[in-house]
């Protein structure tokens, strides 16, 4: 998979933007606020979710003269090559709400692209998923199995359900304590769901772990050894499949119920389970220099991408934005020289990192108008 085109049309700063990227690294570089991370935020845009900066779509156009008013209105055009033919897209941004336009034919809806483009983005703020508490990296995990099975999203849903009614029954048992006859029945549903969702989780970043180790190296230069592992909450006996998995969080769910009454919420469960992230054999989180740690983050994203292209058959776009800040010459030289295979798109400021790239294309933004350079 890959893009040969995009067009913007008041979209946030960007004048009326066209990039023809190449199929292997693109380089956008230029001073801070010129609009390097809008032309990242547009193709994101194509996956059908929404912007990864927490945007709202009402946020994303520029206001322009319509007649007699201002209308808040954008519009974004793609054209990729996917499932073995060139396609294309159109997404637009008006009233604070998406339309598409998927080969020709009209969609309500933008989350009707979800499917068609793929891709993977690092940002800044994806360096929390080393830096803060577990939350950050479950969302992690679990966003990477929503794209990888669609079933998953539907899945994790209804568990989350299940969490927020077996809490509410907890807090009620404090004015009503007959209500301790149903938790059984609950204890039951919750378990279920629960050994379910640890189950994909462990199978994930078990595939994950290797792909992690083996890119992390190369980043390295292998001169350090990153290790990911999956961190349940409950401990599991024996083999970890579903059944087990059930099985022994319903075990815990028996042990800790006074704890949980006492506490009015479930105190043990997939809602708090951890990834656990090493650099030779200790905390990332808390001995990781900030390069080894945006290094360890990128290595997550980049494995995340090869999962994704061994299961569906296309290689998802890579989005790096402001990525080689904190990294030494080695690790930038192999983020802009050595990621074969796929199409990435790099966001940076120094005109000196820029030129350490040997082969692919290189964009110049300033002031929201982008300008292809010769590498």
């Amino acid at each position: 998979m890959y893009i040969t085109r995009l067009a913007t049309q008041n979209f946030r700063n960007l004048q009326d933007a066209q990039l023809l990227p190449c199929q292997g690294v693109n380089v956008i570089y230029g001073g801070n606020a010129q609009g390097k991370t809008n032309l990242l935020e547009a193709l994101w845009l194509f996956t059908g979710g929404h912007s990864f900066r927490g945007a709202k779509d009402s946020e994303l156009p520029r206001l322009t003269e319509d007649g007699e008013s201002n209308t808040p209105r954008a519009s974004l055009a793609l054209d990729f090559f996917s499932e073995g033919r060139e396609q294309s897209a159109m997404l637009n941004i008006e009233n604070g709400r998406r339309n598409s336009i998927i080969n020709g034919v009209k969609k309500k809806t933008g989350s009707a692209l979800v499917g068609k483009m793929r891709s993977v983005i690092f940002s800044p703020e994806h360096l929390l998923l080393v830096k803060e508490g577990p939350s950050r990296r479950r969302s992690f995990i679990d966003g990477a199995l929503c794209q990888l099975k669609p079933g998953y999203a539907g899945m994790l849903s209804i568990f989350q359900r299940a969490l927020l009614q077996r809490n509410a029954l907890l807090k009620d048992m404090v004015r009503y304590p007959e209500l301790a006859d149903t938790l059984g029945v609950w204890d039951a549903r919750f378990a279920k769901l629960g050994g379910e969702v640890m189950a994909e989780r462990s199978a994930y970043v078990q595939g994950l772990a290797p792909k992690v180790q083996e890119i992390y190296g190369g980043i390295s230069k292998g001169r350090e050894e990153l290790a990911v592992s999956y961190a349940p909450a409950v401990k599991i006996e024996g083999a970890f499949d579903r059944q087990q998995a059930e099985q022994s969080l319903l075990q815990e769910l028996e042990r800790t119920q006074r704890s949980d009454i006492r506490a009015g919420f479930t105190t043990a469960g997939p809602h708090r389970d951890d990834l656990e992230i090493t650099l030779n054999g200790v905390s990332a989180r808390s001995f990781g220099s900030q390069g080894q740690q945006r290094s360890a983050v990128l290595a997550l994203k980049l494995a995340e991408a090869e999962a994704l292209s061994q299961l569906t058959g296309e290689t998802p776009v890579v989005l790096l934005d402001d990525v080689m800040s904190e990294l030494d010459q080695s690790r930038q030289d192999y983020l802009l020289n050595h990621l074969h295979g796929r199409q990435v798109f790099i966001t940076c400021c120094s005109p000196e990192t820029v030129s350490l790239m040997e082969t692919g294309r290189r964009f110049r933004v300033e002031a929201g108008q982008v300008e292809p350079e010769e590498v």
